[in-house]
């Protein structure tokens, strides 16, 4: 039913509203940040059924024409994005009902958690640019506030720096828009698909040149992905989980959108090759060089981003495919590695790889839950990183793109190399005494042990299910590539 599109943007959006009008109570707020999230899982997973077996489907908000009012579309890449990306949000949510710093903060942090979430499900089903502007404006007005919660001092300068970057980014997007509008009278993707090719060939290159930019900075793709290692380490746990886990992905959803609706190409795009490569390993090269759990998952973000560019530069369904799958393992497999970092800080009050040893000895299932998912973001198989570094290096082979397939495989090993440096300073050898005695005394909250529990289990089940959702991504890149059923289903003059 077309009633249902909405609504992964009106639950949590209407969760905001009622959650600021409940700060002074607090068991009462909680119910319904948690249930509005449950609900909009619900609703987005029915929205994949629906879209499984009817195929993309459009609205007109209101019942006004798309090129004046606000169209939503969910084809099956939106919709795959909008359930795993519901999926890692839902399980933050119930960690960070443990944890102590968004615990004590859940009057203001519900609010924006929710306001966040609205904004990145209006990112995924907007059907026009202008509405994709305005999706990005409140998912990042509302992580402003979240990436500084509770105030600290070493907060504020790293959180500057990414006000400023998104404003720069902000500003040259809607620049960005009023040149596209000026070209061609509309905003809207389905039309613009259609207006583009009547424009100049140079026009039409530097227009994708400049959306590439704006949602290459909101990606963290090299080279400018600067801002994220010294911003996402000083937030709360949870939310630096969902940052890593969500929103530069919601950057690299826009640069699939954008590149293969409005700019498609026939054959692999060789500066976005060089971007994939650089973004590849200079983050890797950055995770090598640091001495903090934090920040060392902080570079591998955008390390893990670079697999991602590297399938769409390919420009092909096999490429495309890949990139999908693997958009899909990484959501719930980064997540949990900052979730698992929240819980070694709760044990033993720091991550720094220089200040633990030994927590596998006080917490032997955190020790086995990180060794999963750091295992299967290295890409050892069987697990979910394996098949989607597999099928991306198999495109790459395909295409014969040497030099790709060269880096992605030495940036594997590096990232192998990290996880182990991680693995040895924080889980394994002898416990420092002081850290050994607060370890026995400090207790995990059930909310945050729970909800890690749980998304380990989801990475193991996207490993168990890899040969459905590879076809189901495949399916979804043939739908990109083709245009057709996009175009087809929503609405053009």
């Amino acid at each position: 039913m077309k009633v249902l599109i909405g609504l992964p943007v009106l639950v949590p959006m209407g969760a905001a509203a009622l959650t600021l009008l409940t700060l002074r109570l607090t068991r009462l707020q909680t119910i319904i940040s948690v249930l509005a999230s449950a609900v909009t899982l619900a609703v987005s997973i029915a929205l994949l059924i629906q879209v499984e077996t009817k195929g993309v489907t459009a609205v007109a908000v209101g019942g006004w024409s798309p090129e004046v009012g606000i169209a939503l579309v969910v084809d099956l890449f939106a919709s795959m994005l909008l359930v795993i990306s519901h999926i890692a949000t839902f399980v933050v949510l119930v960690y960070s009902l443990g944890h102590p710093r968004t615990r004590d903060a859940g009057a203001v942090f519900h609010p924006l958690y929710q306001a966040m979430l609205a904004g990145v499900s209006l990112a995924f089903l907007t059907g026009d640019l202008f509405n994709l502007f305005v999706a990005f404006e409140i998912l990042l007005t509302a992580s402003y506030a979240l990436l500084t919660l509770g105030g600290r001092r070493e907060q504020i300068r790293p959180a500057m720096t990414y006000i400023v970057i998104s404003l720069v980014s902000s500003l040259l997007f809607i620049t960005s828009l009023g040149l596209i509008y000026a070209a061609t009278g509309t905003v809207n993707m389905a039309a613009l698909a259609i207006e583009l090719e009547g424009i100049p060939s140079g026009v039409r290159s530097a227009l994708g040149l400049l959306l590439l930019v704006v949602f290459g900075s909101k990606a963290a793709i090299f080279p400018l992905f600067f801002w994220l290692p010294d911003s996402y380490p000083t937030a709360p746990s949870p939310v630096s989980a969902v940052f890593a886990g969500l929103l530069t992905k919601v950057g690299v959803y826009a640069i699939v959108r954008s590149q293969f609706l409005l700019f498609p190409r026939d054959e692999a795009w060789w500066l976005l090759m060089v971007v994939a490569g650089a973004t590849m390993f200079f983050g890797v090269l950055g995770a090598v060089a640091q001495q903090h759990m934090k920040r060392i998952l902080s570079f591998h973000i955008v390390s893990q981003i670079g697999y991602m560019i590297m399938g769409i530069a390919l420009f092909d369904v096999a490429g495309l495919a890949a990139s999908i799958f693997y958009l899909m393992h990484h959501i719930p497999v980064k997540t949990s590695l900052f979730l698992i970092e929240g819980v070694v800080v709760q044990t033993v009050g720091t991550s720094r790889l220089d200040r633990v040893a030994g927590v596998a000895r006080s917490r032997p299932v955190i020790a086995a839950l990180f060794l999963i998912v750091s295992m299967s973001l290295a890409g050892i198989p069987p697990l979910s990183g394996f098949i989607g570094k597999f099928a991306l290096l198999q495109a790459a082979v395909a295409s014969r793109q040497w030099f790709l397939v060269a880096v992605a495989l030495l940036v594997s090993f590096l990232t192998l190399f990290s996880m182990t440096k991680i693995w040895n300073a924080i889980f394994w050898g002898e416990p420092f005494v002081p850290l050994e005695q607060e370890a026995q005394s400090s207790r995990v909250p059930v909310p945050m042990f729970a909800a890690t529990l749980a998304l380990v289990a989801v990475t193991l089940g996207i490993a168990l299910s890899a040969g459905p959702l590879y076809d189901l991504s495949e399916r979804a890149a043939v739908e990109l590539i083709d245009r057709g059923p996009y175009l087809q289903a929503t609405y053009l003059p």
